[in-house]
């Protein structure tokens, strides 16, 4: 008998909680899952009929946007391949996968206590349809699930009872609805570039994309990662005063502060592009850049704290003293995380052999050349 081939149409079930009520735990059990399923097939049906002719999947289990919207989209491609292990015709065409003690059967159907406060809950679903009705599928399912897509009576309490929260909306939504949802949130608060390199990085990952962001830095996605411009590279390009410049600048670190938290959410890796002849790291939580070799002649390194109101710390300098007092830059640290600090300065410390004393200054310290640096004179 030949086997047919299946395509894979994800969809999801959101649930929108009342303001203020959030679900108790984040799974359904196995059996729970089972229940939910027969019910979401139901409505499925009442929708869009053909999708008795494929083989529904769910995962019981409550996710973020941002843990479904993610390269590869992991969850949907583990739920994906759970199904595909069934063999067909059994459960009626419908398979649920659930909890047993609060553990999923697979990692990544295992959602994160980390976003379990976000304000929009939602379940993932996968229908598995031969290749002669995906195409018509997909289309229908597009068509019907943004114009009456709200889950049904039954299923909605189901949720309700099962959960114990109130829900004040509970409807089906194709994948890229999800996406349409999220770009219009992002675009919302200033995000849309980011918006940008996330969406190549999920549907076009081959394809290299680059953009500029709200405060003028420039950004670059290839290759599974965001590469973007080090505020040291920004600052070599503007004019203006260096009072001015050191405002704009801690707008740029708050700015970067933003992108690497989404996108670490997303799981897209954030990087520097290095300065000219110069060198990038990424650790959890901050960014490092090297710009220069340490100097025999001149005195040993020491960490300086540039701050600015409301942002606190915002970067880390390593500065030598020359001639005169002269600063000297070695390397930039930027911390994106109030966490990261500590090990910042231990690796800076490790990195250069000194102690890990930081010598606050108090604002946001540039040289002539509109480079963060140190005062030219040792701090007392």
């Amino acid at each position: 008998m030949e086997v047919q081939t299946l395509l894979a149409l994800p969809v999801l079930l959101a649930l929108e909680p009342v303001a203020g009520e959030t679900p108790a735990r984040m799974t359904l059990s196995r059996d729970e899952a089972a229940e939910l399923a027969e019910l979401v097939a139901t409505d499925l049906h009442l929708l869009v009929p053909a999708v008795d002719a494929a083989r529904l999947a769910l995962a019981g289990a409550l996710f973020d946007p941002v843990e479904l919207l993610r390269p590869g989209f992991p969850v949907w491609a583990t739920l994906d391949e759970l199904a595909r292990r069934v063999p067909r015709g059994q459960l009626d065409n419908v398979v649920a996968f659930g909890s047993h003690e609060g553990q999923m059967p697979a990692l990544p159907l295992q959602p994160s206590p980390l976003f379990a406060d976000g304000p929009m809950r939602l379940l993932p679903l996968s229908l598995l349809a031969p290749e002669a009705l995906a195409g018509e599928l997909a289309e229908q399912l597009e068509i019907q699930l943004v114009g009456r897509g709200e889950a049904g009576a039954l299923t909605a309490d189901w949720l309700m009872r099962t959960l114990g929260i109130r829900l004040e909306h509970v409807r089906y939504l194709s994948r890229n609805d999800l996406m349409a949802l999220t770009c219009v949130q992002y675009e919302h608060v200033n995000l849309a570039p980011l918006w940008t390199l996330l969406e190549a990085a999920l549907l076009t990952p081959e394809r290299a994309e680059s953009g500029m962001s709200a405060r003028g830095l420039t950004l670059h996605y290839a290759d599974g990662k965001v590469l973007a411009q080090s505020p040291t590279q920004w600052l070599a390009a503007q004019t203006g005063d260096n009072a001015q410049l050191a405002h704009d600048l801690a707008g740029i670190v708050f700015e970067l502060r933003q992108y690497a938290a989404l996108l670490d959410a997303h799981q897209l890796p954030l990087l520097l592009q290095p300065a000219a002849g110069g060198e990038n790291e990424a650790e959890t939580g901050y960014l490092l850049e090297t710009l220069a070799a340490v100097e025999p002649g001149y005195d040993p390194p020491a960490l300086f704290a540039h701050e600015a109101a409301g942002l606190g710390i915002v970067a880390i300098s390593v500065v030598q003293r020359g001639e005169g007092g002269r600063a000297r830059a070695l390397a930039h640290g930027y911390p994106l995380q109030p966490q990261a600090l500590g090990p910042l300065l231990e690796r800076l410390a490790g990195r250069y052999g000194i102690a890990g004393e930081l010598h606050a200054l108090g604002r946001i310290v540039l040289d002539e050349d509109r480079r963060l640096a140190a005062p030219a004179v040792p701090l007392h």
